[in-house]
C-alpha cells in the first residue's frame, strides 16, 4: 500500500528500484527485484548489487492480530529482516528510512506521543517492530525511522475499505470506542518522505544531528468508533454504527488507548506540514 503509493510520488525526480517477494503490476518501477527480507544473503546481494544512495524499508507483517498467534513470524520479518536490510545498508553505505508505528507505546499518555517518550509496546506487533528500530539504531548512523499510524490507501486492505464494504450488506457495525489515533492517508505519507529525501540531498544541510526517529502522520486524533462514522456520514450511508469496548471486541492483541503522534519534530526539519486527518479522508473517498 505505501510502497505503491511511495513509487508513484518519487518515481518522476528518482530513479526508483523495486524489491519484493513478488512484483506487483501496479507499482512504477524502473527496474525490479525478487527477494526476501528475511533471508540475509537475498538482501545484501540485491543492495549489494544496487548500492543505492536511499533504502526505504516499507517491508512488514502488519496483521497486528496476526503476529500475537505468530510471533515467530512476527519477530522474523519485521525484527530480523529489518536488521538483514539495517546490516546491508551498512555495507553499502546507504541512508535507511525505516517506516515504524505508533504501537511502540502503551497508550497511557494524554498528550500525542513526541520521539522522546518512553516506548513500552503492548502487543506482539509493537514490540517487533520495536526490535526493528533497536537493529537500525544499532547498526546505522545514517538512518531516519519513521513512525505512523492507522494506515489507508488506495493499493492494500484498509479500514476505510472495509466500513465501506461492511456497510453494504449490515444494518449495523460494532466499533470500538476506546482507542484514539491518527489515521494516515499513505499518498500524504509517500509526500512526507519525498519532502524528508529533498533534505537528505541537501548538500548544505548538515544531518549528522539530523538523523534519528520522527513522528510522521495525518494530524488530529479520533477514535475508531467517531473514524467510521466520519466514513459513513462523507459517502452519505445510513448504516448505524455501535460504540463497544476493546474488551468486548476480544482481540488476540492488545492496542494503545491513544496513539497520537506529535509531528512536530518532522516539520521542524523538513518544512512539511501533513494535513488534518478528515481532510486527508475527504480526499480519499473523493477519488473512489
Amino acid at each position: 500500500m505505501l510502497g505503491i503509493d511511495l513509487c508513484q510520488e518519487l518515481h518522476a525526480s528518482y530513479q526508483v528500484l523495486g524489491f519484493d517477494l513478488v512484483k506487483n503490476s501496479k507499482s512504477i518501477v524502473s527496474r525490479f527485484f525478487k527477494g526476501d527480507i528475511t533471508d540475509s544473503r537475498s538482501v545484501q546481494g540485491v543492495i549489494g548489487k544496487i548500492r543505492p544512495d536511499i533504502v526505504i524499508h516499507t517491508a512488514a507483517w502488519a496483521d497486528v492480530d496476526g503476529c500475537e498467534l505468530g510471533s515467530k513470524k512476527a519477530y522474523k520479518i519485521n525484527s530480523t529482516g529489518t536488521r538483514n536490510v539495517a546490516l546491508a545498508c551498512k555495507k553499502t553505505g546507504a541512508t535507511l528510512i525505516y517506516i515504524s508505528t505508533d504501537f511502540v507505546f502503551n497508550g497511557k499518555k494524554k498528550l500525542p506521543y513526541k520521539e522522546s517518550d518512553r516506548v513500552s509496546a503492548l502487543s506482539v506487533y509493537g514490540n517487533s517492530k520495536l526490535k526493528g528500530e533497536n537493529a537500525v539504531a544499532k547498526s546505522l548512523r545514517n538512518y531516519f525511522v519513521l513512525r505512523t499510524s492507522w494506515l489507508y490507501g488506495k493499493s492494500g486492505k484498509n479500514f476505510v475499505d472495509t466500513i465501506i464494504a461492511k456497510s453494504k450488506t449490515e444494518r449495523s457495525l460494532k466499533v470500538v470506542r476506546d482507542q484514539v489515533g491518527s489515521p494516515t492517508y499513505t499518498k500524504y505519507l509517500a509526500k512526507a518522505i519525498h519532502a524528508l529525501i529533498e533534505n537528505i540531498e541537501d548538500s548544505a544541510k548538515d544531518l549528522s544531528e539530523r538523523f534519528g526517529v520522527y513522528h510522521v502522520s495525518n494530524s488530529g486524533g479520533v477514535s475508531w468508533y467517531d473514524y467510521a462514522r466520519t466514513i459513513l456520514l462523507l459517502t452519505g450511508t445510513n448504516t448505524k454504527v455501535v460504540p463497544i469496548t476493546s474488551g468486548e471486541l476480544a482481540r488476540p492483541a492488545n492496542r494503545p488507548a491513544m496513539s497520537i503522534l506529535d509531528n512536530s519534530k518532522f516539520y521542524k526539519f523538513t518544512g512539511y506540514k501533513m494535513p488534518g486527518w478528515k481532510v486527508a479522508l475527504k480526499e480519499y473517498l473523493s477519488k473512489k
